[in-house]
């Protein structure tokens, strides 16, 4: 496939809490300084309440003014996964969030990915789907762990397995990151890492941050339901040490000795409130954070009337529940940063910013090349491209229930302009008794008898076939066929491509196209392909449905069609002339013509990768490529495969669609002036629908 700078990266982990946001917060401010625009996606939130946010993307959208609306920063909460998953609806899931981050992409020079947060329902397997997001989408990823509660190499073990389970499905992994870890142990957690990662890996570790751990007020009132007395303008104030008020005010003062820390005492208790408050404004004491009044008790009115003729109070709140109990409630709270709350982000950011190796890592970011595409990444790029500059397309088949369900999925995606052929009242029945909501009004219905164009279109005929005895009254006959019309549309412009042989022999689709389209100048048959959608890659196989035995020449010629093609789809050609022998050591007539057909497309094509005679094997798989031909730039790199005979080639293609579940989009035909592609009577709705996409993108081509 065609390598393209990256512009995007995947930020994972394996658990919950395990400080993404730190991740998220200097990455967006490092990479801002890099880029100009920087878009922000999260595949799978968690559920919201209605009228809410997700609290990831409110903070990064707000404290960096993105230009980016909240709905569309997402794909799915997390229930609506779940409710697909049971559904059987996984490709939705996948289909939707690609079609989502590429809306973003297309708007920015970067995208920055925050995978999910393993909490709530649902979270079982969420680790995999991260990998198989990220590997969709086509982009790197940084893995990072919690370090709290593992030891060295519990720590070292999880981040490497979770590495392995990434760089299994391909997708390249830029860094590590041990996250809360033990101050102390910062640089040992990063020689431990560098020992079991490759050297391309950028190894990090972030030290427990007690700001970060700890909650703000807000959070304190939301979890615990306090009621809040005084000081809401500050209550995003950062908790830190918690310090217990439970004895006379001068032995407590010797305990407010630390920055921000957070009062806890019985609201009955007016003299450390008093005291707490005093402190707070003293220069002999370091500030508090806060005041939170424990047994649901507050302060008398004449109290109360004292603090509010202070100025700058600090948070007061009233929690129910005894102190010992709003302690161990408080320690318990799992402390978020959200977009109000600047002292965590500034201290996020500079946590990143110590303790990542930023330069090596924005280099790697900036200058990474994707290699490769996967299938529903393809299969999205195809529909954008058809959908880039519209076509029209007819499809002569119009009664067959597959078509005309096809039909529908490609007015609704707005991929094409459809033209479908027969008796307009017979297909207007089909629909309705198909209950297909199919708006009339967007698809076009020709009776070929019926139509306006019919004279013309035997006459043209006439004139193009007379010289092989057809008069025009056979032309009228043959135009009565729908082949012949649709084939005819397309010749006089007034259709871009046809696509046909749902219920039609290949013969019956392709034979008008070669008798009045005609090849390209540069072409001298006509040849196909299947573009194979494999698990984690794009094959292109030709030819498997036209030429049975090819000779030389045209084994040669079709490969170069086959490479043309490629491009024109995106993606790089490497093409494998297949045989049962690699390179010069077997023998045999069939060898030797692929041998042939290999020569003569270095001689007219220098400029392409081509190896030949190949083994499938040797094409397809980089050790056994390097040992059997260690000097190809093709070997267990190719992605066009030329079988040496439609026996091979046929077989070989359903047996990989049948016993992979690979999807087969085609036979594409090439070679023609204007494009005509032939369906299997066997196809599915989908394949239809492919085939139509890729039709009008050759149309765009031609």
């Amino acid at each position: 496939m065609k390598r393209a700078t990256n512009k995007a990266v995947y930020i994972a982990t394996t658990e919950p809490n395990s400080g993404k946001s730190i991740i998220s917060l200097g990455l967006m401010q490092l990479l801002l300084g890099k880029v100009s625009k920087v878009g922000y996606f999260r595949p799978i939130i968690d559920d919201f309440e209605e009228g809410g946010v997700d609290n990831h993307i409110n903070t990064v959208l707000n404290y960096f003014n993105l230009d980016l609306k909240f709905e569309d920063a997402y794909a799915f909460t997390r229930s609506e996964v779940i409710q697909k998953k049971h559904d059987n609806k996984d490709d939705e899931i996948i289909s939707k969030i690609i079609e989502k981050f590429k809306a973003v992409e297309d708007r920015f020079d970067f995208v920055l990915v925050e995978g999910t947060s393993f909490s709530g329902k649902g979270s079982i397997g969420e680790f995999d789907i991260n990998v198989l997001i990220a590997k969709n989408l086509g982009v790197p990823a940084i893995i990072l762990e919690s370090g709290i509660g593992k030891t060295l190499n519990e720590l070292v073990d999880s981040l490497h397995l979770a590495y392995d389970s990434f760089e299994d499905k391909g997708v390249q992994v830029l860094s590590v990151i041990g996250n809360k870890v033990e101050q102390q142990n910062i640089q040992l957690v990063v020689s431990e890492l560098e020992k079991y990662f490759p050297s391309e890996v950028i190894v990090n570790a972030i030290p427990l941050n007690p700001i970060l751990a700890n909650p703000s007020i807000k959070e304190i009132v939301e979890v615990l339901n306090a009621k809040i007395l005084f000081g809401e303008a500050y209550i995003n104030n950062q908790a830190g040490y918690f310090s217990v008020g439970a004895m006379q005010l001068p032995n407590y003062l010797n305990h407010l000795l630390k920055e921000d820390s957070l009062v806890i005492t019985p609201g009955d208790r007016a003299d450390l409130i008093l005291g707490a408050l005093q402190a707070n404004v003293s220069e002999n004491y370091p500030s508090i954070s806060g005041i939170v009044l424990t047994g649901g008790l507050i302060p008398e009115e004449s109290i109360n009337k004292l603090i509010e003729g202070l100025s700058d109070v600090v948070p007061i709140i009233a929690v129910d529940g005894g102190t010992f109990a709003v302690v161990n409630a408080i320690g318990a709270i799992k402390s978020q940063i959200y977009a109000e709350n600047k002292q965590k982000i500034s201290t996020s950011i500079k946590d990143f910013e110590k303790y990542v190796k930023v330069d090596d890592l924005i280099e790697r970011l900036i200058t990474f090349e994707t290699e490769g595409i996967t299938p529903r990444m393809f299969q999205y790029n195809l529909l954008k491209k058809a959908k880039s500059e519209r076509k029209h397309i007819v499809l002569p088949e119009g009664l067959d229930e597959r078509i005309l369900r096809a039909t529908k999925q490609l007015i609704d995606v707005d991929a094409a302009e459809i033209t479908l052929l027969g008796e307009r009242k017979e297909i207007e029945e089909k629909i309705i008794a198909l209950d297909l909501v199919l708006d009339l009004d967007k698809i076009n219905i020709i009776n070929p008898i019926e139509s306006i164009h019919f004279d013309d279109y035997a006459e043209t005929l006439f004139e193009l076939r007379k010289h092989k005895n057809v008069n025009l009254v056979m032309a009228k006959d043959l135009m009565e066929d729908v082949s012949y019309f649709g084939t005819m549309m397309v010749y006089k412009g007034h259709a871009d491509g046809m696509v046909s042989g749902a219920i039609h022999t290949t013969q019956h689709t392709i034979l008008p196209a070669l008798q009045f389209i005609k090849t390209k100048p540069e072409a001298s048959i006509v040849s196909s392909v299947f573009f194979m959608c494999l698990e984690d890659r794009v094959s292109v196989y030709g030819d498997c449905a036209i030429n049975p035995n090819p000779t030389a020449e045209q084994l040669a010629e079709i490969a170069i069609s086959s490479a043309a093609t490629s491009v024109a789809f995106d993606i790089d050609p490497k093409i494998a002339m297949l045989s049962y022998s690699s390179g010069t050591s077997g023998v045999g007539e069939d060898v030797v013509r692929v041998r042939e057909a290999t020569e003569i497309i270095k001689r007219k094509r220098p400029d392409l990768k081509v190896e030949g005679p190949i083994q499938y094997d040797a094409a397809v798989d980089i050790k056994v490529g390097k040992l059997k031909l260690p000097d190809s730039e093709v070997a267990g790199q190719a992605n066009v495969f030329i079988f040496p005979d439609l026996n091979t080639g046929n077989n070989t293609y359903k047996a990989v669609q049948r016993e992979t579940k690979a999807l087969a989009i085609g036979p594409i035909i090439q070679g023609l002036n204007k494009p005509v592609n032939d369906l299997s009577r066997g196809c599915t709705i989908d394949d239809i629908f492919n085939t139509v996409v890729v039709t009008a993108i050759q149309a765009q081509e031609s």
